[in-house]
């Protein structure tokens, strides 16, 4: 393998590990490249509009060089996020290059937020994308051509590729490192980070709760409340409906429209963000916990998980869980 060009673009409030992360991961992967006696490797540099230091949106200073020359040959240009994406979209030099260098890479990523640069460079209309579930509305929001999946931790879409939030950006350099010298490399770098080669589920695991828009009747307001208060209850359609005091019809089309979702699907929803409150707090059964939480089975409540959050519940207890155990002495 012969050494390819890594550029990573730097700007002023970019998030630090967008950058670093996968900054690491190349590095990384030359090193181990190295003591498997393979030739080749990645030359990489964080490059900005003034070759000057950038300060990230945390206030750390990172150093970074000018932006390489159009024509010079890029094998793969990341382009990071951060609180200052959107001074940077306004940038016209630095969107200017990233439009006139992209066509000649052979490859483009953008982590978290970076795609809202990579979007407004013109670079993935037409593609489906991801990006930091928070900001996922926001990114389809304003750039309405691009097909925004606010789960997957990272998508590819031709040689175009997008990556969640932050650590995610450290998940998609792998899978570039992976698809360029093979799985051996990238687990060598993924144990030396202590990461997961392939992270199982999406983002919705790491997402907090978002819940629905409250209704705006009372009554539709009353029934959130009834679901929230107690998940394990009775929600089933006619119940809630009585609850309303509404004809099971006219309440499913009155709640759909004012919630934005079935009663069926919030109640799920409901359940479903109980019952991850349970693993992660306490060390309860996940018999007890899916009758609790109203799901009636073990075997439902992983059904759900799986549909959900691309998990299972003991993998989503093992990497969630803060209960602690303490000893005690006789």
């Amino acid at each position: 393998m012969r050494e390819r060009q890594v550029v990573i673009v730097g700007f002023p409030g970019l998030q630090p590990l967008d950058a670093v992360g996968p900054f690491e991961v190349f590095a990384g992967a030359t090193t181990a490249l190295s003591s498997l006696g393979r030739a080749g490797g990645y030359r990489v540099t964080l490059a900005s509009s003034s070759g000057d230091n950038v300060q990230s949106e945390s206030g750390l200073e990172l150093g970074t060089v000018p932006l390489p020359p159009v024509g010079e040959r890029i094998d793969t240009l990341v382009i990071p996020g951060g609180s200052g994406t959107t001074a940077a979209c306004g940038d016209t030099t630095l969107v200017s290059w990233i439009r006139a260098v992209a066509p000649t890479c052979r490859r483009v990523a953008t982590v978290c937020s970076g795609a809202f640069l990579g979007a407004e460079a013109g670079l993935l209309d037409g593609r489906r994308v991801t990006t930091h579930w928070a900001r996922a509305e926001e990114l389809s929001a304003a750039y309405p051509s691009l097909v925004v999946d606010p789960d997957p931790i990272y998508i590819r879409d031709g040689k175009y590729w997008s990556s969640a939030g932050v650590t995610a950006g450290i998940d998609l350099a792998l899978a570039l490192v992976q698809e360029d010298v093979g799985v051996e490399v990238a687990q060598t770098v993924a144990r030396w980070l202590v990461m997961f080669l392939h992270r199982p589920g999406g983002q919705s695991q790491f997402a907090s709760p978002v819940w629905v828009p409250r209704a705006e009747r009372s009554t539709v307001r009353a029934v959130q409340t009834l679901v929230e208060s107690a998940p394990g209850g009775d929600h089933r359609l006619p119940a809630l409906a009585a609850a309303a005091a509404m004809s099971v019809r006219h309440f499913t089309r009155v709640f759909t429209a004012e919630v934005g979702e079935s009663p069926s699907r919030f109640v799920e929803r409901v359940r479903l963000e109980a019952a991850r409150n349970e693993l992660e707090t306490t060390s309860d059964t996940l018999e007890l916990i899916a009758t609790q939480c109203g799901f009636g089975t073990a075997e439902t409540l992983r059904r759900v998980f799986q549909r959900r959050l691309g998990v299972t519940p003991d993998s989503y207890r093992r990497r969630f869980r803060t209960v602690t155990h303490e000893r005690t002495s006789a």
